[in-house]
């Protein structure tokens, strides 16, 4: 029997205002995209009937339930009006899963904000926490819940 991880369906308190109406793809599904190498925007998540949204939420994140996330959201995604989701390269050694190394972007967005963050608090987060706060200090990202990030995951 496939378990679920805690963090294969954590969601974050700053990600409150979509949680339940599942309107945006929260961060662990993101992660687990990521993982698998697929592109789904958001057009096909809103495709997804809330029952089937709240499946890939709950979705296991071991190797195996990430394989098959990925066949099915290919077998889904292909019937929808946006055509498959995309295809990228799955994620192997981004700056989220190494836990020794802090994203230069990240700490200045951490200077910026009177936020320390050091490299002991950084190697004792979860991937996914790692990885919230990589994908919420992106370039071109609109950063409106970074704050709120830092606050909950380094409190």
């Amino acid at each position: 029997m496939t378990t679920i991880s805690n963090q294969a369906n954590h969601c974050f308190a700053f990600e409150l205002d979509f949680i339940g109406t599942w309107r945006c793809i929260p961060l662990c599904v993101r992660r687990k995209l990521d993982l698998i190498g697929l592109k789904l925007k958001l057009s096909h998540w809103l495709e997804f009937s809330y029952q089937d949204r709240q499946q890939l939420v709950d979705w296991p994140d071991d190797k195996i339930a990430l394989e098959q996330l990925r066949q099915y959201l290919c077998s889904c995604t292909g019937k929808m009006v946006e055509g498959e989701a995309v295809s990228l390269l799955p994620a192997r050694s981004e700056a989220w899963q190494n836990s020794g190394l802090i994203p230069e972007l990240l700490i200045e967005a951490a200077v910026g904000r009177q936020i320390v963050l050091d490299l002991n608090q950084w190697a004792l987060l979860s991937e996914l926490e790692r990885f919230a706060l990589c994908k919420l200090v992106r370039p071109g990202h609109d950063h409106h819940n970074l704050t709120a990030a830092f606050i909950e995951i380094l409190a």
